[in-house]
Order: C-alpha cells, then sequence, then structure tokens
C-alpha cells in the first residue's frame, strides 16, 4: 500500500510494514508483538493546524477467538473516531487508555489541538475527562451527515489510500466551520507545545513564568480548554518521553529516571507502573 504526502505507515512491529519512531510513537504503548493491525497517519492541512494535529487510520483483521489490545498515554488532546460500527468525540483520558480491537475492522481518528475541545462542546473541557460522546451530540458539528460520508468512502476498501484521502477531506471540510480559532486557545495550543517540546521543563512555577501567567490562571485554563492541570501535563509528556527511551536497548532505568528529572529510580518505577500496570523494566523487555 502507498501513503499520500504527508502521511506515514506503521504496522504491527513484528509485521511486514516500516515502523518509524517519533513523537507520535512515544503514546503507543505498542506491543511488538502484535501484527494484526495497521495504522496510517496523515498531517492535517495546513489551515486547520491550530484546531487539528494529525489524523491515524487504523484497519485490523484479528484471528478468530483473539484481540487485540491498544494502550496508549493518551496527548492532552479531545479526539474524533469514526468507525464502520460507532462515531465518537473522547476527551482526555486522564489515565492509561484502552481499545480492544477484535475481528475485522477500521477507524478514521483525528487528534485535535487542545483549543478544539471547547470549540466544539460549548462548555468547559473538563466535564469530558475520561468521558465519550457520540458525534451527534455536540452542538457545533454535523456529526450525522459527517458519518454517513466517511463510511460511504472507507467502506468499499478501508486500505485505499484513495479513500483514506476522501475521508479525511469530509472530516476537514466538517472542521473548516470552527475556524478561526479564538486567543484563549492560541494560548493554551503554545502552552502545551512548550511542555511537550521541553524535557528540561519539570515544574509548574517554570511553565507559569514562561507565560507570564499566574499558577491559578494557567490552571483556570487548561481545565477549561484540555479538563486537566499542568501538574498532569507535565507528568504526562514525563512518562511518554520514558516509553520511548525504554525501548533502546542502551537505556539505562537509572538514566533514564535521573534525565527525566525523578529523585531516583524507585520513584521513577513506582509512576511508570502505575501509569502503565507495566514497570519500566516489564516494558522494556518486551523490545529486546
Amino acid at each position: 500500500m502507498t501513503t499520500s504526502p504527508g502521511s506515514a505507515r506503521a504496522t504491527g512491529p513484528a509485521g511486514a510494514g516500516t515502523r518509524t519512531r517519533d513523537d507520535i510513537e512515544r503514546a503507543h504503548l505498542v506491543d511488538p508483538t502484535d501484527r494484526t493491525w495497521s495504522i496510517d497517519r496523515a498531517s492535517v492541512s495546513p489551515d486547520l493546524g491550530e484546531l487539528a494535529r494529525r489524523f491515524w487510520i487504523p484497519v485490523w483483521d484479528v484471528p478468530d477467538g483473539r484481540d487485540s489490545v491498544q494502550r496508549v498515554l493518551q496527548y492532552p488532546v479531545c479526539l474524533l473516531v469514526v468507525s464502520d460500527g460507532y462515531a465518537r468525540f473522547h476527551g482526555v483520558v486522564s489515565g492509561l487508555s484502552h481499545t480492544t480491537l477484535t475481528g475485522r475492522g477500521w477507524a478514521v481518528g483525528l487528534m485535535f489541538q487542545p483549543a478544539a475541545g471547547h470549540l466544539l462542546t460549548g462548555e468547559p473541557v473538563r466535564r469530558m475527562t475520561d468521558r465519550w460522546v457520540e458525534l451527534s451530540a455536540l452542538p457545533r458539528l454535523d456529526g450525522a451527515g459527517l458519518v454517513r460520508r466517511v463510511r460511504a468512502a472507507m467502506g468499499p476498501d478501508p486500505r485505499d489510500p484513495a479513500a483514506q484521502a476522501e475521508a479525511r477531506t469530509h472530516v476537514e471540510d466538517t472542521l473548516r466551520l470552527l475556524l478561526p480559532v479564538d486567543e484563549e486557545g492560541l494560548l493554551v495550543n503554545a502552552v502545551v507545545e512548550e511542555v511537550e517540546s521541553s524535557p528540561e521543563l519539570l515544574r509548574v512555577d517554570e511553565l507559569c513564568a514562561r507565560f507570564g501567567l499566574a499558577e491559578r490562571t494557567l490552571q483556570r485554563l487548561l481545565h477549561k480548554r484540555i479538563g486537566l492541570g499542568p501538574k498532569w501535563l507535565i507528568r504526562r509528556r514525563r512518562l511518554q518521553e520514558a516509553a520511548d527511551r525504554l525501548r533502546d536497548a542502551e537505556a539505562g532505568l537509572a538514566a533514564i529516571a535521573a534525565e527525566l528529572g525523578y529523585a531516583d529510580q524507585a520513584h521513577f518505577t513506582r509512576d511508570f507502573r502505575r501509569a502503565t500496570g507495566l514497570t519500566p523494566g516489564e516494558f522494556a523487555a518486551r523490545f529486546r
């Protein structure tokens, strides 16, 4: 299968496709022995860059009697997912997100920017934390029409790049009605980007200083626009960074703990296990 410009393909890690590790992969706690799925990823059109980050389109074929559990340390953004069986808008998951794949299927997913959740729901996004609603429940989205168009495009052959491109176009055309992004939305986008791109940033007061915001103001902003606070935001970025570094055969646990600002290896181990259900050593062993 070919991919369109601006897109990338990942398969179950031991499969025939090529896997490229990048910032997208940090969140996906993949099982490297699972060959039952593939994911095509694509960037959004430039005019939507302040509203959405990227598409992901998984296609799976899981043998009878088996399932494939996808575990994700979600980014601090809301998601849109249309499949052949459901169509949902997801708030941010504060813990570990689980999706179980069975049989054959596909989904068209869109990862929004932090600004988007409030624009779509019209209310503080904290009300959506660890929840999802049907697309038809969103006041500023023609959910039913969008679902019909995406399913019509993907139904004949969900692996067809042309079908995937058509589905992405339908999603983007619907979302353009939300533009332009408001000033508060642009600010929360910038705050989250600063955390995600600054591994040395370990404290909330440092983040406040970079934007000239009082901690209470930052708290209110993040709870309104992403549903969780600044301490969670920094901790989530550290855990994603840890998951990425643990895939490296040369990485040592003590060194990773120190580089990510943990007081010691024991603290790092407790934090990682609480978030993922695995110790750092158990997770790293999957890639050896």
